[in-house]
């Protein structure tokens, strides 16, 4: 029988066997996810593959990328169907036409800014879009801060420093926009998503989050934010229940309306190890993106990496079977 999480109208089948690569092709650590218009599912991952491109039923497309990726990170879909890839091993954002040709990078690669410097980038995670097409980079490993770039690439201003405090970070590992221009920072070690305008002014924060490191939002009025939460690392509390890694979905205010996977790190259909990145498509079905590779050495310290791990899942809703 198949495995369904989540309850009432946020209710997923999980799909285990969704995807199918060219023979010989195997994915690497998902980082991040994204969905065109026609539901092409775009997999960031540290592969050979970089770009991986699947049809809604995940049949393969095409792939990209090759050679221009050191350690992908982030990946947004703009109104004008570019990708914006955000690669935190070379510290740059590069922003793609959907057949993998760059049109613009922000950043110099393999040269960082110095850590804690507050100049852009030291580690980049992840970018957002304004409703006018601004670009918002969180520079969030080896940086406390998020930055505003106009849509040609200039430098317009940054906010954020290490700390606790409102509108202080400890690793800024996410970033998404509402169509509104408020701008939501998955702050990921202080367990909370921050909320600012347009201008950096700190206007709230969602709360009783562990580690959320995921963040997906569609910019339209009242739009839900799915959060994948990655749950606890360290050797006293990674067995305790209720603390992930799960996914959270909340409405626009913040409301929790649903939480599944929230059963401890594990394999099974049912659980999580790393969810990462987020994408939802048109029809509100749910992809999730693993670093499960690099997670399991931290979550199971004492047991060897088995070979295989998932790093890709489809959950399909199911609320029209209510």
């Amino acid at each position: 029988m198949p495995e369904i999480l989540g309850t009432g109208a946020f209710r997923y089948r999980v799909e285990t066997a969704w995807g199918n690569l060219p023979d010989g092709w195997s994915l690497g650590d998902v980082a991040a996810v994204a969905v065109g218009p026609k539901d092409e599912v775009y997999l960031f991952n540290r592969g050979v593959h970089p770009m991986i491109v699947l049809d809604r039923e995940g049949n393969f497309l095409r792939s990209w990328g090759e050679g221009v990726f050191k350690n992908p990170h982030g990946l947004h879909i703009g109104p004008d169907q570019h990708l914006y890839c955000t690669d935190d091993g070379d510290h740059t954002v590069r922003k793609c036409t959907p057949d993998g040709r760059v049109v613009l990078t922000i950043g110099v690669p393999g040269r960082p800014a110095p850590e804690m410097s507050g100049q852009p980038f030291c580690r980049c995670t992840h970018t957002a879009l304004s409703p006018d097409g601004d670009i918002y980079v969180a520079d969030g490993y080896g940086n406390a801060r998020v930055h505003k770039y106009a849509p040609d690439g200039k430098l317009l201003f940054s906010w954020g420093e290490s700390g606790t405090d409102p509108g202080c970070f400890n690793i800024v590992h996410n970033i998404c926009c509402g169509c509104d221009g408020l701008v939501y920072v998955a702050d990921r070690e202080n367990h909370r998503v921050q909320i600012f305008n347009g201008s950096g002014r700190y206007e709230g924060q969602w709360n009783n989050l562990h580690r959320p490191c995921g963040l997906f939002m569609d910019p339209k009025p009242g739009a839900l934010c799915y959060i994948g939460e990655i749950g606890p690392f360290m050797a006293l509390n990674r067995d305790h229940a209720n603390l992930g890694p799960r996914i959270s979905v909340l409405s626009h205010e913040g409301t929790l309306l649903a939480r599944f996977g929230d059963n401890g790190p594990g394999r099974r259909p049912a659980q999580f190890i790393a969810p990462h990145g987020l994408a939802v498509d048109s029809r509100g079905d749910l992809y999730v993106g693993e670093v499960a590779n690099t997670a399991w050495p931290l979550i199971f310290p004492e047991e060897p990496r088995p070979e295989g791990l998932r790093v890709l899942r489809k959950l399909l809703h199911v609320r029209d079977e209510l």
